[in-house]
């Protein structure tokens, strides 16, 4: 029964060795991850901040249905409109109408043209000299 005991401890040892070795020697990296989530959570109160300034509830509530179905496209206008505010470009709060005409310039500027071409096989035996 000892010896059991001894080889169980063993494997517990190993496997706490395994999972200190892979999640950075037991939480020794918890400290930067910390910082890095503070940091995360600052930069995202500052955007949506800025965003409630310049933004009318309408257009606010209108960009965040956006953000549920296409979160990078919701990225790219909030930063243009963030740029645009740091920039002065923007005086007033946008409505929903002027939000909605930003969309539609950025889709405009960002959507893929696709063509298709067919291209049909000739066969050997199609001759017009039946």
């Amino acid at each position: 029964m000892a010896e059991v005991d001894e080889d169980l401890e063993a494997l517990r040892a190993k496997r706490l060795a395994e999972l200190q070795a892979q999640y950075g020697a037991g939480g020794q990296g918890t400290g930067e991850q910390k910082k890095q989530e503070e940091a995360q959570k600052r930069q995202d109160d500052m955007k949506n901040s800025i965003l409630s300034q310049i933004l009318e509830q309408d257009a606010r509530a209108r960009l965040n249905s956006i953000a549920l179905v296409k979160p990078d496209k919701a990225k790219m206008v909030e930063n243009i409109l963030i740029q645009m505010a740091q920039t002065g470009q923007i005086n007033s709060k946008l409505g929903e109408d002027q939000l909605i005409s930003l969309l539609e310039r950025v889709t405009q500027q960002t959507q893929k043209k696709t063509t298709v071409k067919f291209e049909r096989r000739r066969r050997l035996s199609d001759d017009d000299s039946d």
